[in-house]
Formats: structure tokens, sequence, C-alpha cells
């Protein structure tokens, strides 16, 4: 159930409660995509770096190690040993992004593996039989992602093809909720708005989705080539055509500045592989913007990555140690800088919620863009 605490003009501090627990929005899910963060980051990690949600792949995990395979060790919960929510993506963006491997058809998709080569078919009923096997908490609905430069005839083509697929999943998620053996019979499934940069498109689409009652609705399709002014356009239009009484994700976004626009506009779940992409080479996210610790004015530098920081990382280490292991190659170097930036992340969200709360958001988002963006143009902090 979705409940809304309280409103700062389209901005929302609300709450989801599902059968691993109530999630806090809005809020960013931290990336495993093949049920573990890049960067050697542990649950236990996890829970300590306040993280609500963990997000994996369906695409990544039917190839390696196997859907069945979970499935026969109790899930993906038990699997990863985690007990809180988890929402698994669908499989949809690997249609935008193995373009090279694959092939669309009104039934599903065709696909080579990029591990092996094998061929592999993965339609709407596929992609919900898989998460039906990993039992996250909440499942994608399977979409096509066009790039957001396809013309209007293509787009047009694609969000009617995933408006008839969300049909699909919709009608086999509820027969594999019904089976005896399925470990989580209540899995909620979130459908997708698409239609690239197209106002009417991207509109007359939310209006159809949300008629079949989905449990949560995404913007997908964006952060694929588009400005940050188109984004931000798409999300303004969009956001008020789909059910203001469910859950808003949005896709693969992004910077802090996105999410603080984002949420300003009406979402309320994001994620984003930034935090542990750039952790791994050595780029950190402050309140007095990123800095880069490859920089050789770090060398000797003996403060954490950021002074007040209640992070693993800042609690013990100095920039000048976390610099030298990540130059001496170590792996606790990139294990360190993603443990900061995804604490760095999911402490940005917590106060985002206080914020609402308090309804003082627009004043934190003006104080947050400003401080990062001070760093930014005075030099590393």
């Amino acid at each position: 159930m979705y409940q809304i605490i309280k409103t700062e003009g389209r901005a929302k501090l609300a709450q989801l409660q599902t059968v691993h627990g109530t999630i806090l929005t809005p809020v960013f899910m931290n990336v495993g995509t093949v049920a573990a963060i890049k960067g050697a980051v542990s649950t236990e990690d996890l829970e300590r770096i306040k993280t609500q949600v963990q997000l994996s792949n369906t695409y990544h995990l039917h190839v390696r190690p196997g859907d069945q395979v979970i499935k026969k060790l109790g899930g993906l919960h038990r699997f990863m040993s985690w007990d809180r929510p988890i929402l698994t993506d669908s499989g949809g963006f690997q249609v935008f992004s193995l373009a090279g491997l694959r092939r669309i058809k009104e039934e599903g998709v065709y696909f080579h593996s990029h591990i092996d080569g094998r061929k592999i078919f993965m339609g709407p009923e596929e992609s919900m039989q898989i998460q039906s096997n990993l039992a996250s908490t909440i499942a994608m609905a399977f979409d096509e992602c066009p790039s957001s430069v396809a013309d209007r005839s293509y787009v047009e083509q694609s969000a009617a093809r995933t408006y008839r697929w969300l049909q699909r999943c919709k009608k086999e998620m509820e027969r594999l909720n019904s089976l005896e053996d399925t470990i989580n019979k209540k899995q909620l499934l979130f459908g997708i708005n698409q239609g690239a940069v197209y106002d009417d498109i991207r509109i007359d689409h939310a209006k159809r989705i949300s008629e079949l009652a989905c449990d949560g609705y995404a913007i997908g399709g964006l952060a694929v080539g588009e400005s940050h002014e188109q984004m931000y356009h798409v999300i303004e239009e969009t956001v008020p055509y789909l059910p203001q009484d469910k859950p808003t994700y949005l896709m693969g976004v992004g910077t802090p500045a996105n999410i603080l626009e984002a949420v300003e506009r009406g979402v309320d779940f994001f994620d984003c592989v930034y935090p542990s992409r750039n952790g791994r080479h050595g780029h950190l996210y402050t309140n007095r913007g990123k800095i880069n610790l490859f920089n050789a004015r770090y060398e000797l530098d003996d403060r954490p990555i950021e002074e007040g920081c209640g992070c693993p990382a800042c609690a013990r280490y100095s920039r000048a140690y976390i610099r030298h292991l990540l130059k001496a190659k170590e792996m606790l170097g990139m294990r360190l800088c993603v443990l900061h930036n995804l604490y760095f992340y999911n402490t940005m969200m917590e106060e985002i919620r206080t914020a609402l709360a308090n309804g003082e958001f627009a004043a934190y988002k003006k104080r947050k863009l400003e401080g990062m963006q001070a760093g930014v143009e005075g030099g590393d902090p």
C-alpha cells in the first residue's frame, strides 16, 4: 500500500508497504546488477550505509547463475542474505543496451548472451517468470526502451508494443502469484511509461498504462542521450498523467542534481550506477561538488573524503591513503570510494525526506545545489 504523508508542490514524502518492509520515499535504490554492488560491497555494508532497496537485473541473473538456481536456493533475498526490499529490472533495458545482439519481435526479444553468445528469448511472460523465480519485492514490466533520438513513427510503434507487453505481464504476474510453488506470492508489478522525448506520445501512453492498475509506474527511456532540460521537461509533462495514488519511479537517473529536480517534479524512486561506477574510478561526491582522488593535490591530504561524513571510509581513512590504494590498484580503495558515494546518495535522500517533512524542500534543494556547484566552480574542495 502506498501512502502520501506530505507534499510540497509536486514533491511527495510517502511510504510504500511491501512484504519485505516499508520503503520511505523519495528513495535511491542501490544498483547491484548481479545481486552484488561492484566494488566488494557486502550485505552488511548495505545495511550500514542506509540502503532501503537493492536493485538487481533480470537478464543478467537469468544468464548467470540462472533464475532456476536462485529459486532452488530460496529466492534472491536468501541468496544474497538481504531481508529488505529488492526491485528487479525486467531486462527491457538490455533491449536498448545490447542493440548489436538482439532482434525485437511482437512476441518478445531474441538475444545472444553477452557472456557466451548462446541464444536467449525473452518476452513479457518469460520476464515475469524469471522475476517470479527471483522472488523480488517489485518486478518491472518488460518493455522496449527506444533511443531518445529515434524517429517519431518508430517511437509510436514501440510505445504501443510496450503497452501490449504490459497487458501480458500483468496477466502472467497474476497467474504466477497464484501458484503453489511461487516464493513471493505478493510480488508487486510496476508498469513503464515510454515515448522518448515526444510529449504527446508520453502522455497518451501514461493515460493508457494507468488504466491497467499496476502497483506503481516508472518513467523509462530517459538519461539515454537527451539533454537534462529535455529530461526535466518530459518528467514535468508526464507525471501528472500517472496515478497520483501510486509510486512513480524514474529509471536510471541520475546525478544528485537530477534527483533533486525530479523529486520537485513528483518522483519517488530512483536508481543509477553513477555512485558505484564513479567511486570505482576515484570520483567522489561531496556537499562541495565532486573530487577526483587521482589528482596529485591529495597525495599528502590527511583529511577524510568529506569532513563530518559518517560513512565507513570517512570514519577512519584519509584522502591520501585511499588515493594510494587506488593508485596501487588495491580493491580496498575502490570499496571505500563506492561505500562513500552510496552513503552520500542515501544520506541525501534522508535529508530530502526530512526537508519535505518540515516543509523546507525548496530551501534545501537550493542550498544543496549551490553548495555542490560552489565546489565545482572553485576547484576541488
